[in-house]
């Protein structure tokens, strides 16, 4: 039977979410109504995609976390299922926090969550408490298990951290169920601990898969462990990383770990560490392997430091990327939107070999909902360019930047004058490389957003952007001479 605060939720959606249709980007997904921050729950279920959310129905600010709930069956359009979780149990009352989801063997939907319950401690300080809980629903419906929590503090290893354990992504492999866990360690940063059940509700503690040690940020949250072409993958989001070098900025970050997991330790031995996307909005992955075999990976496009920032007519914050479609090659992650993003191509405008000198519009070449891959090459084989500008959502006032530079293989994104209300970090640069003389970058940009991808997938960076509507037009300028190619779809609301 649902809870009033359950109940209260869905006659909300009910009665607001036809109101805010116009105003929503075409191929991201928001709550329709409220906040949105981290996805859960990505997962398979009965020949679908199911995907739910941190979620806040009534204001466009962060609250007390409902998980709203969403499906697919080709990962860009999503039919709007009502609000699965409501924080209306005393274990979980200040908000169900992240989790994960599998189909269980009888056919049933199994959540899992982290419950939330805050306490005052004798020094007067309000300490959260956190701890797993599950819920078995049929797809739409779900029923908290009445011994909630499954993983309290009891399984927490000695010097680990009940205030912060949070964030459970679960996998059911040869019929035992694994899920991994953000934690705080002895040193103060973050730990990524691992628990097996053989029914979903007694769990067993097995041990460390890897820790930061004060080296790639603090806390970590939001893990995911998964074999990707021949190479096991751990993504987490740091909190409070330091910078280093460009590969990683200051902040809320995102880290993919490659290296060979131990089942006798249960450990992961590094081989490589790496960011996920090189944006300003980009946090808490998650991913799932497909029916057909591939690992498909949905993240927030929108990060902690930037999110108060705004567009306050708009009645929903928070979105998430393009589903990504990932690989590993020469120990590298790659990521390219999912291909069913191909079925929503419109019109086609293509330019091969344009000489580029000042800055130069091209007939065709504009718009805010569109797939573009622009390849630049050296104009003059015997002097290199010094700089290359592409102009994107431009009008009178607004555009956003990019600038490669080849002499020290940078790409700098500027968003300054793309539309934000206040003074946020708006400008982010990270190093790119030319491939026999050549930079391919992919542009998705939906309304209010751009994500790129550079070199078939090498490097991805995600920008909210919010700019005004009629904001269409790209241009091009260069340093030096240049030669580029031009793909251009414009994408397609409806197929």
């Amino acid at each position: 039977m649902p809870s009033k605060k359950l109940i209260k939720a869905r006659k909300f959606e009910k009665k607001y979410l036809p109101y805010t249709i116009k105003e929503q980007p075409w191929f991201h997904l928001t709550a329709g109504i409220g906040w949105m921050n981290d996805p859960n729950g990505f997962a398979p279920y009965k020949g679908e995609y199911h995907l739910f959310f941190q979620y806040y129905p009534y204001d466009t600010k962060w609250g007390p976390m409902h998980w709203g709930h969403v499906k697919t069956k080709d990962f860009i359009k999503w039919e709007r299922l009502p609000c699965a979780l409501a924080p209306d149990s005393e274990y979980d009352r200040d908000g169900c926090f992240s989790g994960g989801a599998v189909q269980m063997p009888d056919g049933r939907h199994l959540l899992i969550y982290t419950g939330v319950a805050n306490e005052r401690s004798k020094s007067g300080k309000i300490q959260s408490y956190q701890t797993q809980c599950i819920a078995i629903g049929d797809g739409v419906d779900y029923e908290k298990f009445e011994r909630n929590p499954v993983i309290d503090a009891s399984l927490i290893p000695e010097n680990g951290s009940v205030h912060d354990f949070r964030d459970p992504k679960i996998w059911l492999e040869d019929g035992v169920y694994h899920v991994v866990v953000g934690n705080r360690s002895e040193d103060g940063s973050g730990s990524i601990l691992l628990y097996e059940s053989k029914d979903a509700k007694n769990w067993e503690y097995k041990g460390v898969v890897s820790s930061s040690h004060n080296q790639y940020g603090r806390m970590w949250e939001c893990p995911d462990l998964f074999r990707l072409d021949g190479t096991d993958v751990l993504f987490t989001s740091p909190q409070e990383m330091t910078a280093i070098g460009l590969e990683f900025h200051p902040g809320n970050a995102n880290v993919c770990i490659l290296g060979e997991f131990d089942p006798k330790t249960n450990h992961l031995n590094r081989k490589s560490v790496q960011a996920v996307d090189y944006g300003l909005d980009f946090y808490a992955m998650q991913t799932l392997q497909t029916y057909d075999g591939r690992r498909v990976m949905i993240a927030w496009m929108q990060n902690w430091e930037t999110s108060s920032s705004r567009k306050e007519e708009l009645q929903f914050c928070g979105m998430m990327t393009v589903p990504r479609e990932l690989s590993v090659r020469n120990g590298k992650l790659y990521q390219n939107p999912v291909r069913e993003i191909e079925k929503y191509r419109g019109l086609k405008i293509d330019y091969y070999d344009v000489h580029i000198n000042n800055e130069t519009s091209l007939y065709g070449i504009n718009g805010n909902c569109i797939d573009m891959t622009v390849t630049i090459k050296p104009g003059n084989e015997s002097h290199m360019y010094k700089w290359f500008r592409i102009y994107l959502c431009k009008d009178g006032e607004h555009y956003t930047l990019l600038r490669y530079r080849p002499d020290i293989s940078t790409l700098k994104v500027d968003r300054t004058r793309s539309g934000f209300p206040h003074d946020i970090v708006n400008i982010r640069e990270f190093p790119v490389r030319m491939i026999d003389g050549k930079l391919k970058i992919r542009f998705i940009i939906d309304r209010y957003s751009m994500e790129l991808f550079v070199n078939d997938g090498e490097q991805a960076a995600s920008f909210v952007l919010y700019a005004p509507a009629n904001a269409e037009s790209i241009s091009f300028s260069c340093e030096g001479s240049s030669v580029i190619d031009i793909e251009k779809y414009d994408l397609l609301k409806e197929v």
